[in-house]
């Protein structure tokens, strides 16, 4: 309700009114602002009460907030910024993947993209979604940025609200596999800049993405 804006910033929430409206415990109630107010959904204060915060103030890259907002009425906002966000992220995380080779991470790699194939071909879009949501986390991982590995959730949410089963695809497809396959290719070679136009041509396969960001120039 707060994320599709039915209640709006500087709303008061009186936890007996809520605990009516869900029939919940005033201790439900109490626990649920908590994760709210971690979120930076709501702000609760003596002498005040808790109140519905802007969303200025929301943690936005929060998973949970993605995923709310993805299936509110802004979702079309919110896949729009996860996709560009993603053209910030991923490219180059696999750039600096490729300087780091441990081989079992690009092992594991590989097996996802097996697996994604075997699933393409038996029409299993939910084994076929985990494995691409595997598959973009270890590559984040093998980045060996810390930060970058920080924001591993925010692709997971990405792929879970794109729209389709698959990240940059929206739904499995031959090109989808062999963009995934590409990357595996340059990040065993040591190949950085292949790897990143790998990722970023597999973004582009996404039309949400195509609309917002140029397909790439090889150079």
């Amino acid at each position: 309700m707060i994320v599709s804006g039915d209640l709006g910033a500087d709303r008061p929430l009186v936890p007996e009114e809520i605990g009516q409206r869900f029939e919940v415990s005033r201790t439900v109630v109490r626990e649920s602002l908590r994760v709210l107010e971690a979120k930076g959904l709501v702000s609760a204060r003596p002498n005040v009460g808790t109140r519905v915060r802007p969303v200025s103030d929301w943690n936005l890259l929060d998973p949970d907030i993605i995923e709310w907002r993805a299936f509110g009425p802004q979702r079309d906002d919110q896949r729009r910024e996860l996709n560009e966000l993603r053209w910030t992220i991923e490219p180059l995380a696999a750039r600096l993947a490729a300087g780091h080779g441990r081989e079992d991470v690009q092992q594991r790699l590989a097996d996802m993209v097996e697996i994604m194939g075997h699933a393409f071909a038996q029409g299993d879009g939910i084994t076929f979604s985990r494995a691409d949501t595997e598959f973009h986390s270890l590559l984040i991982q093998l980045a060996g940025n810390r930060m970058l590995e920080h924001l591993s959730g925010i692709v997971a949410a990405a792929l879970q609200v794109s729209g389709g089963p698959a990240t940059g695809c929206d739904r499995p497809s031959e090109a989808c596999l062999a963009h995934h396959a590409r990357i595996v290719d340059a990040l065993a070679a040591g190949d950085a800049h292949g790897a990143e136009n790998a990722m970023r041509q597999l973004l582009t396969v996404h039309p949400e993405v195509e609309r917002v960001v140029p397909a790439p120039r090889e150079h």
